[in-house]
């Protein structure tokens, strides 16, 4: 049973206050607005009528008269509430009732008024008329600002943030902007993809094979068919099977999930976009990419310049071009051109990396890049010609032996799009599918575990030449927004289970009361619930004082009668 706080208690009072007044705290008619809360403020006019609704933020009451803030979905505005304007009777109730004692801050409100400035110029409504539109049962945090623009009691904690981001957005109105830009990047890229004339699509979420990428998939199970079925860890093979059907370019924006870590870039579901382009190739594609984040980048922020932690980003076309093979010889003065698996591997650890026996040449060439050469790429810079061992979807590089036509775009030392010459020769792409089964079986749970053989019957069919590029847009967002936790990017982040309250377990004597009272819709004399319990004077006492205790029942004096109800 829910145990309630002094508020919340005092809260459900006012609700049933209300609705003996014969208000509705829920209504369910249309309230009608006119305007929004920023359009007060940009197109003021002196008395003009306005109809808008909201949150109470905040109330300051004056005797016959209070100001209060109105917060809607695009700020806060002043109103005055006075006693007289309000008010149709004589007991002035809805403002010395209603107004003053009833409602509390968080409740929703539609109100109707007209516009005016105070004597220090501040835009308000006079309200003339106010209708309860939602009570809310639980006090918002109160974040105060003084008059320095010091905010005070902040909601803050990020774990109280990420799980009630209803309560965050509420409260923090800068957060709402972060969510906003989100979407401004998706219509930006989503344009610019349909101005080109490329389609978007939809592919499936749930997959017989988890293809596309080598990651750790999510497992379910098909009740009617008796199957296993896997959660999408990409869409790439899909998409690819729409280019064999004659589709020249498609691209989609999808939810992928992944069984693995979670940290401050990784959540277990996360959103990518893919799109791929028939007769292109990866340098194409590295000119595709560089003017499409230029443009979102624009779109987001009104520049090509983005702040994220202490350094200042540029993602203004063009971008450096460095072979993944140059990084390493750069950084680790290692050449791995040429080097079999146990001298990468014996390189690895000569250089602090552990390493073991399950890791494949790919794995090994990925941790060393990773560990040793990442981080040094802070403005936007295309790493190219990755080795073919980490690359099982990629077309072999046309002049350099061992290498793919393959590029990712590194920001910060982060990886926010990875592209293609797409693989499509079918024998070829039959045989690197073999080779990550058999690191599979060596125990790298990364590699791939299983051959698509329908995605290898449409490659037979014929795919034209393509180059395909896939993005993570959470990381991207990260970017654009300053946010160096994929949780700030992320209405609802996957969080660990809740921690709650250890259930409350009632004896015998104390649930024979509780049938009692709540058998009863209004309260009950406390000697009528004793003597139908029939409790000895001892047991009753214990049981009485724990359920009050925990604000299951309530016991007050009414004209020098003890009366007993259910909180």
């Amino acid at each position: 049973m829910q145990q309630l706080t002094e508020q919340e208690i005092i809260r459900r009072e006012k609700l049933q206050q209300l609705r003996q007044m014969g208000i509705e705290p829920y209504p369910a008619a249309e309230f009608e607005v006119n305007t929004n809360t920023q359009e007060i403020k940009d197109k003021y006019e002196d008395g003009k009528k306005v109809k808008l609704a909201g949150r109470l933020m905040s109330v300051r009451i004056m005797g016959k008269a209070s100001f209060a803030e109105l917060q809607d979905s695009e700020g806060r505005v002043q109103i005055y509430v006075s006693r007289d304007d309000v008010s149709s009777t004589e007991e002035a109730v809805e403002y010395n009732t209603v107004f003053k004692k009833l409602l509390d801050i968080g409740d929703f409100i539609g109100i109707e008024g007209y516009l005016f400035k105070t004597q220090v110029g501040e835009i308000s409504v006079h309200v003339t008329k106010f209708t309860l539109l939602s009570k809310t049962l639980r006090p918002l945090p109160v974040v105060k600002t003084d008059e320095d623009g010091k905010i005070h009691d902040a909601f803050v904690d990020p774990e109280l943030r990420y799980r009630m981001r209803y309560v965050d957005l509420a409260v923090n109105p800068h957060v709402k902007d972060i969510f906003i830009k989100r979407t401004k990047l998706f219509n930006a890229m989503r344009g610019f993809f349909n101005d080109k004339g490329y389609f978007e699509v939809e592919t499936p979420v749930l997959q017989s094979i988890p293809g596309g990428a080598a990651a750790r998939p999510f497992i379910t199970h098909h009740n009617a068919l008796d199957i296993p079925l896997y959660l999408r860890i990409a869409n790439e093979l899909y998409l690819k099977r729409l280019i064999v059907g004659g589709f020249d370019g498609v691209y989609e924006f999808s939810k992928n999930f992944r069984n693995e870590g979670m940290d401050r870039t990784h959540n277990p579901e996360f959103t990518a976009m893919e799109i791929y382009v028939a007769y292109k190739d990866y340098n194409w594609m590295m000119d595709f990419t560089e003017k499409l984040l230029e443009h979102c980048a624009i779109a987001v922020n009104g520049t090509s310049k983005a702040t994220f932690g202490e350094y200042e980003i540029d993602f203004k076309a063009p971008y450096p071009r460095v072979s993944m093979t140059e990084a390493i010889q750069k950084y680790t003065g290692y050449d791995i051109t040429g080097k079999t698996e146990e001298e990468l591997r014996a390189f690895a650890k000569s250089i602090g990396l552990e390493v073991d026996e399950t890791m494949g040449k790919g794995k090994l060439i990925d941790e060393i890049f990773g560990e040793k050469c990442e981080g040094n790429f802070i403005q936007p810079t295309f790493i190219t010609d990755y080795p073919v061992e980490m690359s099982p979807l990629t077309k072999k590089h046309r002049s350099q032996e061992g290498l793919t036509e393959r590029f990712e775009l590194m920001v910060c030392g982060k990886e926010i799009a990875n592209a293609y010459s797409e693989l499509n020769d079918p024998i070829d792409q039959r045989e690197r599918f073999e080779d990550q089964l058999r690191l599979s079986e060596k125990g790298d749970d990364e590699a791939g575990q299983f051959i698509d053989e329908d995605f290898l019957r449409a490659l037979e069919y014929g795919m034209p030449p393509t180059s395909g590029l896939g993005i993570g847009m959470d990381r991207l967002i990260m970017f654009l927004t300053n946010n160096p936790s994929i949780q700030e990017v992320l209405f609802f982040p996957q969080m660990r289970p809740e921690k709650t309250e250890p259930k409350l377990e009632l004896n015998e004597d104390e649930k024979a009361i509780i049938e009692i009272v709540s058998a009863n819709e209004e309260a009950t004399t406390l000697a009528e619930v004793k003597d139908k319990s029939q409790l000895s004077g001892k047991k009753w006492d214990k049981a009485i004082k724990n359920l009050t205790k925990n604000n299951l029942v309530k016991v007050e004096k009414v004209d020098e009668v003890l009366l007993i109800k259910m909180v």
